[in-house]
């Protein structure tokens, strides 16, 4: 049996000595939620809480508690971190906290990722104690680590608390007494924004067009995650991040044009299975009728397994496009993606 790490042969607590190990890229990806009443994820959503600006405060807090995480956990080592994210997702009655922390270094950042998000959801509770002082958070768990002598870890499947359900799990069913009413097929699904800007990533620029998405495909009945920020250069490391869950839906903005920059096509051709090119193609002229510099946007659209996957560009109107080009698409695309939908000509 593994010896506990912290604790030496005489049982007592002790900091692992680091020095011999080589410093290589370290990243842990961690996840929790806070479980409240529709009507704060409603409030939150719609930035109405008493306290405002909720999210960008957890955010904050998130990030400020990974940095700090040796001072508050005795035998953590300090690290100097190269990235903290955190972002948000949302179910009819759960705030969703996914964050990632990296390093170079001789030992992990998981313990960062961990106190990012809980430090994040205690933050949440905190702004929403006013209008549900009941509310929980829940199932705080490393997800991915990589890096050093183990390389990828990822969490097994079964491993994932079944009360606390991850961005992509469906709701369970409870018993007869107080069952819900029918959950539709369109209500489970799960969709996954993600962004690609350098500069919203390292926060010299607001991001526009992600809460946009989020908000629509909410109102369509989806159970969102993100909007996940990454920059140009990472947005392969974004997509693997998008589809890690096995959502229904990735919908991507930015990095399609032809700067040395954009790379969003490149990095989904490169996890798609098949393409959906007059999806893409569709979305391109509707932009082009209107704005012909449209047409030079790279995106594409396709299918990794069975989440459908498109690109859409970066700016506000390029992603109102999109929008218009998918919205009547969906749930007949869903459908024969999960082997139905109506295959006739009409």
């Amino acid at each position: 049996m593994s010896e506990l790490s912290h604790v030496d042969r005489e049982g007592r607590a002790r900091m692992v000595d680091v020095s011999a190990k080589s410093d290589t890229t370290r990243i842990a990806v961690a996840a929790g939620e806070l479980r409240t009443t529709a009507e704060v994820v409603a409030l939150v959503r719609a930035d109405d809480m008493p306290k405002a600006d909720v999210l960008a405060t957890a955010r904050i807090a998130g990030i400020a508690g990974a940095k700090k995480t040796s001072e508050l956990i005795p035998l953590c080592h300090q690290l100097a971190l190269s990235s903290v994210r955190v972002e948000f997702g949302f179910t009819e009655d759960t705030i969703t906290i996914e964050a990632s922390a990296k390093t170079k270094g001789p030992t992990g950042v998981e313990m960062e990722a961990l106190t990012a998000v809980a430090v994040a959801g205690l933050t949440l509770h905190d702004m929403v104690k006013a209008v549900d002082p009941a509310a929980t958070l829940n199932g705080v768990r490393l997800l991915t680590k990589e890096g050093g002598k183990h390389g990828h870890w990822e969490r097994p499947a079964e491993q994932i608390p079944v009360e606390t359900p991850t961005f992509a799990e469906e709701p369970e069913a409870t018993t007869e007494d107080n069952a819900p009413e029918q959950i539709s097929d369109a209500d489970r699904r799960s969709a996954v924004v993600l962004v690609a800007s350098t500069g919203a990533a390292v926060g010299t620029r607001v991001d526009t067009t992600g809460p946009v998405l989020a908000d629509w495909l909410g109102g369509l009945g989806f159970s969102v995650r993100g909007p996940l920020v990454y920059a140009d250069a990472e947005i392969d490391i974004g997509l693997a991040d998008a589809l890690r869950f096995e959502p229904s839906l990735v919908i991507s903005t930015g990095g399609t044009g032809a700067s040395p920059t954009d790379a969003t096509p490149e990095a989904t051709l490169a996890v798609l299975d098949r393409e959906l090119p007059g999806v893409a193609e569709a979305i391109r002229q509707r932009g082009t009728a209107k704005f012909p510099l449209a047409a030079l946007s790279r995106g594409v659209a396709g299918l990794a397994g069975r989440s459908v996957v498109v690109n859409l560009p970066g700016s506000p109107g390029g992603v109102k496009d999109g929008m218009a080009v998918l919205e009547p698409l969906l749930d007949h695309l869903l459908a024969q993606v999960a082997g139905g939908g109506n295959h006739d000509n009409k």
